[in-house]
């Protein structure tokens, strides 16, 4: 009796089917994979705090007095030296001042020498009774007023001369200069028109400002009152900057003041740092951040932030519990620490957790680990 095609079909499908579930059902062999044994160790806490930058010096050129703007002697944005010209305001006005007061002081100076010999002739006249003691005195008088007027005179001579000198604008340190406020031809010297005309900043050393909170500056200045180290603490190169880019400036600062007084309208506090900037780059008016220890903790359990996954908000890492099985751990992150997370609670020390892979892997799958020593490639990280 011949069979059929569709019961050769039937048979056919039920011999695939069985094979599928044998090999459905035989169990996968233990996998190696690389695993991280935790430890604990002491870690510093850095935070960073905004800041702005300023000049070592930053000094304003004024016009102090009025006039228009005659000449400019200097190349915006360049380097300029202590005395070297840098404005002149039109100073005619100034020069005949000078002149009107000069010519004040001549006469004061003759109406003394006509006064002085007058008293010179009355006083032996008086002392032999031949005119009276009134005439004396009004001449005596006269002489001392004489003598006022030359003192007054002489006053606004050096007066109308100070004006004249405030015609010319000079450096008052080496430094670089910024952008003028003022074109040549402008009346300057009066408000609204421009009074503050350009700044020089000294950049060789730079300050830079910013601010903590009054509960942070408490945390602060007990850590560093009880150990006595603020003084210390501001002679050390401690600080680092962190510029716009995100690069680290190659010099390191330290604390060198703190305000009297926290500001009522903010709750904060201004700290001062300074650091060397030889090559000019870091400019005043600049945003950056001041990276500084504020504290170490002692017995931290870090991991790898490779290690950690993320769903719905929580965050999991892979365990290789004692039976070298998967196990998938809830944990809790306090911050991050180069490339390391601190944990607040999850894995303890000495357990295992997988480094790599991590996407293959599911719970209670058998696994042959070996401890692998973790290379950190991480900067310090304060977010």
């Amino acid at each position: 009796m011949k069979s059929s095609p569709l019961v050769l079909l039937i048979i056919v499908f039920f011999l695939l089917t069985s094979c599928k579930k044998e090999t459905a059902d035989k169990p996968l062999p233990p996998q190696p994979i690389t695993v991280f044994e935790v430890k604990t160790e002491t870690v510093p806490i850095y935070k960073d705090f905004v800041g702005q930058v300023f000049g070592d010096k930053d000094i304003p050129i004024r016009a102090r007095v009025e006039g228009f703007l005659e000449k400019i002697y200097f190349k915006e944005g360049s380097k300029v030296k202590k005395g070297q010209l840098l404005y002149s305001i039109d100073s005619d006005r100034f020069k005949e001042a000078v002149a009107a007061q000069q010519s004040m002081v001549s006469q004061a100076q003759t109406l003394l020498v006509q006064t002085e010999s007058d008293y010179n002739r009355v006083k032996p006249l008086a002392e032999m009774d031949a005119i009276s003691k009134r005439e004396l005195d009004i001449s005596q008088a006269n002489k001392d007023a004489a003598l006022s007027s030359l003192e007054a005179a002489k006053a606004n001579l050096n007066i109308a001369q100070i004006n004249l000198g405030y015609a010319e604008m000079y450096a008052p340190i080496d430094g670089v200069i910024g952008k003028t406020l003022a074109r040549e031809g402008e009346f300057v010297g009066k408000l609204p028109n421009p009074v503050i005309l350009n700044t020089v900043s000294k950049i060789d050393v730079v300050r830079v400002q910013f601010f903590l909170s009054e509960n942070e500056y408490l945390r602060f200045m007990e850590r560093v009152l009880n150990s006595d180290e603020l003084e210390k603490m501001k002679k050390q190169e401690n600080l680092e900057l962190i510029l716009s880019d995100d690069s680290i400036h190659k010099y390191r600062g330290h604390v060198d003041f703190i305000d009297r007084n926290v500001e009522p309208t903010t709750g904060t506090i201004m700290i001062q740092a300074s650091f060397p900037n030889p090559e000019g780059l870091i400019r005043p008016g600049q945003y950056s951040k001041v990276r500084a220890l504020i504290a170490t903790k002692e017995d931290a359990i870090i991991i790898p932030q490779q290690t950690v996954r993320e769903v719905q908000g929580a965050n999991f890492v892979y365990i290789v519990n004692s039976d070298n099985l998967i196990e998938n751990r809830g944990i809790e992150i306090l911050k991050p620490y180069k490339d390391y997370f601190i944990l607040k609670s999850g894995v303890a020390p000495g357990e295992k957790i997988v480094l790599e892979n991590v996407q293959k892997l599911r719970s209670k799958m058998e696994v042959i680990p070996t401890v692998v020593a973790y290379q950190s490639k991480g900067e310090n990280n304060t977010n």
